[in-house]
């Protein structure tokens, strides 16, 4: 008897059969799978077939990339150059080989991050998420907008700081949330569906300042990507440099820059606006001036043409009447003007009482506990040795809690 025992008991195959087995174990076991490695034996075949070898230190698999999926490369591969390959493991027959069918084929130096980005970009575009009939018109003068960002970062204050100084009777309500991080993605969207419950808020804006891939990465999940996409409110994605690009910022119904950016997109300037506001008043004056001298020469041109040399007194008539109607028209476009300037000049006076500044102006300051810079309005809130930061109008200054008194 053999050592192995009876042949006689044991299934015998042929090398065609137990090679499909193996194939059907391989291609069911690794349906479509990623495969990194460095390229090796490339050959661009006549036929427009790619075949390649990926290699690592231990080991290799044969690579083939079909004709009508190497047509949409965007590089060139070549020997020695690290990729990432998506694709499915099959089984050459003839040979006994196993290989890989390549699907898509990435420089490796994109990272897992870049091809996730591309992934999710390309689904959400599939599904309409870019379209730009769905994109909501942003308001020209928001009274409310609402910002989503990290409380403690540069952002925060630029976009504070720049829309204040621009309109300062515009409302900013903050919901603070974490930008970076596990959890980070989920309350960007959570935050973005509260401000949809508030009926007050008449845009948003969505960001943070600049960072790494990997720090931008919360505006890139497809949770965030869709909260803005169903939002009711517009939303302007305000993340990072100017050259970063997120997810976010297809989704989004206007992409800025830089966080400074949408803070000067989202509300006009009312310096520039009284200033706009005025120069057309002197346009138009200027328009009906002219427009009355020019109809005053034709009258005069009429006066003195051959047709109209009889009736004279009758012209001298009508003269005087224009005469009169011109002062009088004059009159009034002076009177509106000047009703329209002391509006201008009320609004203004309306915006600098509505001012934070004006308040402080007053004798009145701003006390926020340090580091949250929480503005405190009660004695109640605070405990000895808490640190404060104290703004007045002009200048502040850190202090400590040496005594409460909540009455």
């Amino acid at each position: 008897m053999s050592e192995f025992g009876s042949v006689g008991q044991e299934k015998i195959y042929t090398v065609t059969e137990i090679t499909r087995e193996i194939r059907g174990i391989l291609e069911e076991t690794f349906p479509t799978i990623w495969v990194e490695g460095e390229i090796s034996n490339y050959t661009l075949h006549s036929s427009g077939h790619r075949y390649f070898s990926l290699k690592d230190e231990n080991a290799q698999i044969r690579c083939t990339l079909w004709r009508f999926r190497g047509e949409r490369l965007e590089f060139e591969p070549e020997d020695g150059m690290e990729v990432i390959a998506l694709g499915n493991i099959s089984v050459y027959e003839r040979n006994g080989q196993y290989q890989l069918d390549v699907i898509e084929l990435i420089p490796a130096g994109l990272g897992k991050l870049e091809i996730a980005f591309q992934r999710l970009k390309e689904k959400l575009f599939c599904e309409g998420l870019f379209d730009e009939e769905h994109k909501k018109s942003i308001p020209k003068f928001p009274e409310t907008i609402g910002l989503v960002t990290s409380p403690t970062g540069a952002a925060i204050k630029d976009i504070i700081k720049i829309i204040y100084k621009r309109f300062p009777s515009v409302k900013i309500i903050v919901n603070p949330v974490r930008v970076q991080g596990k959890g980070a993605a989920e309350e960007i969207a959570q935050a973005i569906d509260e401000f949809n419950q508030l009926a007050k808020i008449d845009v948003m804006i969505v960001g943070r300042g600049g960072g790494s891939l990997e720090d931008l990465w919360a505006f890139n999940e497809e949770i965030v990507a869709r909260a803005i996409y169903c939002s009711e409110i517009p939303v302007i994605s305000a993340v990072g440099h100017q050259i970063d690009f997120t997810i976010s910022d297809f989704v989004a119904d206007l992409r800025a820059p830089t966080p400074s950016a949408a803070a000067q997109m989202v509300v006009k300037d009312k310096e520039e606006l009284l200033k706009e506001l005025r120069s057309n008043a002197q346009k138009l004056t200027s328009y009906q001036t002219s427009l009355i001298e020019y109809l005053k020469q034709r009258l005069k041109a009429a006066q003195q043409s051959y047709g109209f040399r009889r009736p004279l007194d009758l012209i001298s008539q009508r003269s005087q009447r224009i005469d009169e109607l011109a002062r009088q028209f004059l009159d009034r476009i002076k009177n509106y003007f000047e009703f329209q300037k002391n509006g201008v000049f009320l609004n203004e006076e309306k915006l600098e009482a509505l001012s934070p500044l004006s308040v402080l102006k007053r004798g009145y300051s701003i006390a926020r506990k340090l580091p949250e810079l929480e503005i405190i309005k009660e004695a109640g809130w605070l405990k000895k040795e808490d640190r404060l930061e104290v703004k007045f109008f002009k200048g502040k200054v850190e202090s400590k809690v040496e005594q409460v008194d909540s009455g």
